[in-house]
């Protein structure tokens, strides 16, 4: 089993939570989501532990249990009637300061690929340009929320953003030992197969990419639904 540092483990632990909290906090303190959440960082908790993961040579690949139920869970809250209505309700500024978790995100890839558990193409040394993200999400939200600036910040910064999101998943993925891989083979990105960094492609990249689509989603529809003005959505706590 990979041995993760545990100063690296505790601050990778308080990120995630700290990033849960702000979305559970931006659903309006929705108890749903808090189950929902709770009961999937346990079940990604136990396979993590047991180094399950660690076989990227499978058929299907098990990564997919990290990474697809999350998209179903958002897809489905996109194409249903009350998903809509929730992702509606959310709270944009919070979703907006979410990204900030993107900050120690990187930290912590940088500090696992000293550790040798993932390729310097992973970091913010390599081609992985995340942190630009999370380093831009105050002063969006500056502009946008405080200065009362045009929408099209936000809708360009989310947009722009989610590139970088995908960039690095992307790198991410060719970088795991799977039949797939493409780069890292002297040093292969295995730290996501294991606990609790396997919460990076479980829980923390699709609450993020969440947040990305649900405030595009209420910018792009004027949350019609409720009938809000352009001034209330971006004024609104």
């Amino acid at each position: 089993m990979q041995q993760i540092p545990t100063i690296i483990s505790i601050g990778f632990i308080a990120t995630t939570l700290a990033g849960v909290f702000q979305f559970y906090r931006a659903t309006n303190q929705s108890k749903t989501f808090l189950i929902i959440i709770s009961v999937w960082m346990i079940f990604q908790m136990i396979p993590g532990l047991s180094g399950f993961y660690a076989n990227g040579y499978t058929t299907p690949p098990r990564l997919l249990l990290m990474l697809a139920p999350p998209l179903l869970f958002l897809i489905l809250m996109m194409v249903t009637k009350r998903g809509r209505e929730f992702a509606s309700g959310m709270n944009m500024k919070r979703l907006t300061l979410l990204h900030l978790i993107r900050i120690p995100v990187e930290i912590v890839l940088y500090y696992l690929f000293i550790a040798g558990s993932i390729p310097e193409i992973m970091t913010f040394a390599g081609r992985n340009m995340d942190i630009i993200a999370g380093l831009t999400a105050p002063v969006i939200y500056y502009i946008v929320f405080v200065r009362r600036g045009s929408k099209a910040w936000l809708i360009g910064w989310n947009v722009l953003s989610i590139g970088l999101l995908l960039n690095i998943v992307v790198i991410a993925l060719l970088s795991a030992k799977t039949p797939f891989q493409r780069f890292g083979f002297e040093q292969p990105n295995v730290a996501i197969t294991y606990f609790p960094i396997n919460w990076l492609p479980s829980v923390l990249v699709p609450l993020v990419f969440a947040a990305h689509v649900i405030v595009l989603r209420q910018l792009i529809t004027g949350r019609k639904m409720k009938g809000e003005t352009e001034g209330q959505i971006l004024m609104k706590v």
